[in-house]
């Protein structure tokens, strides 16, 4: 056989078949159309598979960062809050604590209730003036203790809020002097600065005295002098102890049920 017999494919039938148009596989012919088909599908497959196994976790992460971050942001205004909280309860309670040392300043101690007869005597003597002979002289005739140790208070005369927690020393006093002396004494009293309460106030007309010792016949001369008979109730605050042993003893006293 010579060159050009071998190079005769037309009459051997040559590539027409032995090459088929597309590739064949289990019976399939891959065509173009079908291999954009399955490579359309694995891109779909693929990404379906990033989307559940990278970006679900990734945006429920991040979901959970925001939450906690939220979380967090939330706990910070509030503790910024608490803080702000907490300075106006220190000034509260500092202002509080000024109330009560000014309150405290308003009742008796032991220092005051010693010199309150010096105090009411100087306010007796204070409504006399230097006038004649004959005008009635202001005088402090009586200032006797009830008791020698104040007592607490418990009867609710002053309030049920107040019971066991201070404690009063009742004096009785007596006055004379004219309505004009005594109505300014009194009034004098009230201001003091421990807080008195004043009651069982009683006055009668005093006896008219005698001009002089020579002169037997009593004789009025000028305003008439007035004897005024008082309780004068000096309230002091317990200590925390004796608020502790004033509730005690209520409480063995009290009735039982």
């Amino acid at each position: 056989m010579t060159l050009s017999d071998d190079l005769n494919f037309g009459e051997q039938g040559g590539f027409d078949e032995a090459t088929p148009a597309s590739p064949v596989l289990f019976g399939i012919a891959f065509t173009p159309k079908i291999i954009g088909t399955i490579v359309g599908v694995i891109g779909l497959a693929g990404a379906g598979y990033i989307l559940l196994n990278l970006l679900m976790p990734a945006l429920e992460s991040y979901q959970q960062q925001q939450a906690k971050s939220s979380e967090l942001q939330g706990q910070v205004e509030q503790k910024k809050a608490s803080i702000k909280e907490i300075g106006k309860v220190k000034d509260e309670l500092a202002q509080a604590k000024q109330q009560k040392v000014q309150v405290l300043g308003l009742f008796a101690n032991e220092k005051s209730l010693d010199t309150l007869l010096l105090d009411v005597n100087r306010l007796v003597e204070s409504g006399n003036t230097p006038t004649s002979v004959n005008t009635v002289r202001a005088k402090l005739k009586k200032f006797v203790p009830v008791s020698q140790k104040p007592e607490p208070v418990t009867d609710g005369t002053l309030g049920l809020k107040v019971d066991g927690k201070l404690q009063r020393s009742n004096i009785n006093a007596e006055i004379t002097g004219t309505y004009e002396q005594t109505q300014s004494i009194i009034r004098n009293i009230e201001r003091l600065q421990p807080l008195l309460i004043v009651k069982d106030y009683q006055a009668t007309l005093a006896p008219v005295e005698s001009i002089s010792p020579l002169d037997k016949t009593p004789m009025q001369v000028g305003p008439a002098a007035i004897n005024t008979s008082f309780q004068l109730q000096v309230l002091m605050p317990l200590s925390p102890e004796e608020i502790a042993a004033a509730a005690a003893a209520a409480a063995k006293t009290a009735p039982k049920k």
